[in-house]
């Protein structure tokens, strides 16, 4: 049994950690039994095809066989949509039916963040400088000014863009449940008024954030973004279900050998460790009495994604394919920019499986390299997922278990350290099948795992020399799409500088 000292022990608990949790991983990791946890070996990446991987565009046309589309329909209680048209023996669904559908399924549809935990690696002052000391130095007046309203806040809470007078805009959270508000308002007018939820929301929070998250929801009640929505369409600003993650603790760096230890040297003090959550993997577990309360209201497909994904809101037309395809799950993909050095893509393995492999825990930045010199297209994970309840709820504790355990080296500011964590998305590998959506970026994945994301994506430092010619076009597409987002979804209108709640 590996001991810990009671100064230790304090220092852990008083910072949320789990201790027993943290020293069972960590004696299981000494055992071994993470070691067969290799990288992922890559053979190849897939390609769009119209049927596993799909591409949701402007002119997308679902086929389906006329008998399967019409029980599917009948199962679900949905009327065919007027825009589908039969040719032979299938049933044609252009954009216009799918988004129909979609929309329709949207009070049996929930949508779920993973919050994870504090801003830490956001604001890391060495994780921002990985895109190049130039870019940083371009960036440095708005990081500086954006730093007090991100360190020690739950990401979710932190501000999703930078408005054009260089205030900090809404956060990534208010933006989200400002969008659900405007779905029910397009819903209602067109079907009236759902007889039970519409679009409920859930989250994963952790114990180091879920009372700054309840705080803050519960003060949404009075926000101009917010409170003239929920009275127009009798929703609340934001109730979300819950399910709290347990912190673990960082352990030692592998350079320090085995047997690892608590990680109890943080920021050089002695006897502090350093509180972590296990990955945003552990949702399985963690959200499972969660979803089985949703499906016992009614609800049968689940949105998930990561809450910094300021372009990660529910989409119809995926809503709709998604229900009439059958399939247990699906996932958004894009193609990898520059700034996408931090998350998972899509990859194909032994035996033609398909899986996720995150880019640094699971798959190197240099096989990544290797896969793009060889002319492959490389579509990046953008931590969006869509589940069928009714398959996932039989299997979800499974799942929760089989996932692997992936165990990396970091140095941040924090000290050299090393982290154990499960991923959410390598779910994939244990799916018997799955739909991928290949996406566009610009609409779909605007991410901010880094600070010097959310300045660029809010066109910080454009026109800058500092900034290589490939990532400034990068960051003027992603303006462009934070803007169209701004204007059309979440309603919002620009005004002496500022977005706000459009008229």
């Amino acid at each position: 049994m590996i001991e810990v000292s009671p100064a230790l022990r304090a220092d852990m608990e008083s910072r949320g950690i789990d201790v027993s949790l943290s020293v069972s991983i960590l004696e299981d990791l000494n055992s071994g039994l993470y070691d067969s946890v290799a990288p992922v070996v890559a053979t190849g990446v897939p390609k769009v095809d119209g049927e596993r991987v799909i591409a949701i565009g402007p002119g997308i046309e679902y086929r389906l066989d006329r008998g399967l589309a019409t029980q599917r329909l009948e199962a679900l209680g949905l009327p065919l949509p007027q825009a589908a048209r039969e040719e032979g023996g299938h049933l044609v669904f252009p954009r216009e039916a799918l988004a129909e559908l979609g929309e329709r399924l949207y009070p049996r549809t929930a949508y779920g963040v993973l919050n994870g935990g504090s801003a830490t690696s956001y604001v890391d002052l060495k994780k921002n400088q990985a895109l190049g000391p130039g870019v940083f130095q371009a960036l440095a007046p708005g990081f500086e000014a954006l730093v007090p309203h991100c360190r020690d806040r739950s990401k979710g809470l932190t501000p999703a863009f930078v408005n054009p007078d260089s205030s900090p805009g809404p956060s990534f959270l208010m933006l989200k449940a400002r969008a659900r508000l405007l779905a029910a308002r397009s819903y209602i007018a067109r079907y009236g008024r759902p007889k039970g939820d519409f679009l409920p929301l859930f989250q994963m929070s952790s114990v180091g954030n879920d009372e700054e998250l309840r705080r803050a929801y519960a003060s949404w009640g009075d926000s101009p973004f917010l409170a003239p929505l929920a009275r127009e369409t009798g929703l609340e600003a934001a109730n979300f279900s819950t399910g709290v993650q347990p912190l673990i603790s960082a352990y030692t760096h592998s350079s320090e050998g085995r047997p690892r230890r608590v990680f109890d040297r943080a920021y050089g003090s002695k006897d502090r460790s350093l509180a972590l959550p296990g990955g945003h993997g552990q949702c399985f577990r963690i959200l499972a009495p969660t979803l089985r309360e949703l499906r016992a209201r009614g609800v049968r497909y689940a949105w998930l994604g990561n809450v910094d994904n300021a372009g990660y809101l529910p989409d119809p037309v995926e809503t709709g394919l998604f229900a009439l395809s059958g399939e247990p799950a699906a996932f958004d993909f894009a193609l990898r920019t520059p700034v996408d050095v931090k998350g998972g893509i899509l990859v194909e393995v032994s035996g033609g499986a398909r899986t996720v492999a995150d880019i640094g825990p699971a798959i190197s930045f240099a096989e990544v390299s290797r896969l793009e010199s060889e002319g492959a297209s490389i579509l990046f994970n953008c931590a969006t997922g869509l589940f069928d309840l009714d398959w996932l709820l039989p299997r979800i504790d499974e799942l929760g278990r089989r996932l692997p355990v992936r165990v990396s080296d970091q140095d941040k500011d924090a000290g050299a350290y090393a982290q154990a964590e499960q991923v959410t998305w390598e779910v994939t590998s244990l799916l018997p099948s799955f739909l991928a959506f290949a996406v566009d970026k610009y609409d779909r994945f605007m991410a901010a795992k880094l600070l010097v994301e959310t300045l660029l994506t809010s066109g910080v430092g454009l026109g800058d020399p500092r900034l290589p010619p490939e990532l400034a076009d990068t960051a003027r597409r992603l303006k462009a799409g934070l803007e169209a987002k701004l204007a059309g979804p979440w309603g919002l209108s620009l005004r002496e500088g500022r977005w706000i709640p459009a008229p």
